[in-house]
């Protein structure tokens, strides 16, 4: 009865309702523990609003791709699988593989800077292969100068790599470890619902 009550109070505006949904990411705590996302402020109950970013009037589509994946050649086969896994989720991202989307006879400088300036985040897959090829290095340096404070852009995750070979230029930003491949392409997937989450809550807030 309160819930409803809460709701006759106030009505959401038309940017609120479509970006309302009842999604949190699968390994939030809130799920596990069959809560929802609440706040008790000056003896109220306000709840915290959560954002469908499959939602047409989402910031999502104004770009072309939800995560461009940066990784070297030779580690091209875990890439596509991390890919797979996030195209099959609900939330149908939209990734830039580069062997499957760069345009054939395009300038390699123009398609690694298009796929950064398209995509609203950029997974670092730093492996030895990484470290090794100057086209990941170039678009490293090119996703850290579109978005310096990355605010959850740049999702560094480590593979076979110690962390004194951490590249300095990330050192400011938390890393995910791939220790175990299940849990670490969760950890990006729920990285990258956050970032859209809050990408479309500024949006409807910024149209109010």
């Amino acid at each position: 009865g309160w819930f409803r009550r809460l709701l006759h109070k106030s009505k959401p505006s038309s940017v609120e309702s479509s970006c309302s949904s009842s999604f949190l990411p699968s390994s939030s705590s809130a799920e596990s523990s069959g809560s929802s996302h609440s706040t008790t402020v000056a003896g109220s109950i306000y709840l915290a609003p959560v954002l469908d970013i499959n939602s047409l009037g989402s910031a999502r589509w104004a770009k072309t791709y939800d995560v461009c994946i940066c990784h070297s050649e030779v580690d091209l086969e875990l890439v596509e699988e991390l890919v797979s896994y996030l195209e099959s989720q609900p939330q149908s991202f939209r990734c830039f593989l580069q062997p499957r989307d760069a345009t054939p006879g395009s300038a390699v400088v123009t398609e690694l800077c298009d796929a950064v300036q398209n995509s609203h985040c950029w997974v670092m897959l730093i492996t030895p292969g990484f470290l090794r090829d100057p086209w990941c290095k170039y678009q490293m340096h090119q996703a850290l100068a579109e978005a310096p404070l990355a605010n959850g852009r740049t999702i560094p995750v480590l593979k076979d790599v110690d962390r004194k070979d951490y590249p300095m230029e990330l050192r400011n930003l938390y890393y995910i470890h791939m220790a175990l491949k299940e849990n670490c392409f969760r950890q990006i997937r729920d990285t990258v619902v956050r970032y859209l989450q809050e990408l479309c809550r500024s949006s409807a807030s910024r149209v109010e």
